[in-house]
């Protein structure tokens, strides 16, 4: 998927209600979640990207396949990062289902009905191979923010706030993987 195609992709998804909330669309729901991380993460543009495109896998198959199909689709866009996070924020749903006995109350309607066709609460090998998943304290970050934007009519930075951030880390990604900082040298972390 080149840039303009996402771009187009999430430009549509605006005409496409939400199925987690009357009076919100696709695109408002990623806007909120991408303002959410951005709140929270201010200095994580690849977390804040992966909150954006998180659910365009919806429009690429069945939602118990979303995640994974979504990750495909940005993989070679957005690098191996946003890409984790996006398949791992349906498995961060089931983990907090799982571990946190007050989470599945806190899931709307669609979430919860979501949740089994996803697989329901993890099972032990599931649990153990999320808990090691390189991504899965950001996947939970991510799911948070998805639970929390679902706000008909709220105020956020729109699509075209997200442009530069989304050519930043594609050009990134084009040259390659991110070098980590190395504060010995000077360096602070992108």
């Amino acid at each position: 998927m080149t840039l303009p195609e996402l771009l187009d992709l999430l430009a549509s998804m605006a005409s496409e209600s939400s199925e987690e909330t009357a009076g919100l669309s696709d695109l408002d729901h990623g806007l909120q979640c991408a303002f959410e991380l951005a709140r929270a993460r201010p200095d994580d543009p690849e977390l804040q990207l992966a909150g954006l495109v998180h659910d365009i896998g919806h429009r690429f198959g069945p939602d118990e396949d979303h995640g994974v199909l979504g990750a495909q689709r940005v993989r070679d866009l957005l690098g191996d990062r946003v890409a984790g996070l996006v398949e791992a924020h349906v498995p961060a749903k089931r983990y907090l289902v799982t571990t946190d006995a007050s989470y599945r109350s806190q899931l709307s309607a669609e979430s919860t009905r979501t949740l089994a066709v996803q697989g329901g609460v993890l099972g032990a090998d599931e649990l153990s191979s999320f808990m090691s998943c390189r991504y899965a304290a950001d996947a939970l970050e991510l799911r948070r923010a998805d639970d929390a934007a679902k706000v008909p009519g709220r105020s956020v930075t729109t699509l075209d706030h997200w442009v530069p951030v989304l050519r930043e880390v594609a050009d990134t990604t084009a040259v390659g993987p991110r070098r980590e900082a190395d504060p010995a040298a000077g360096e602070s972390p992108r």
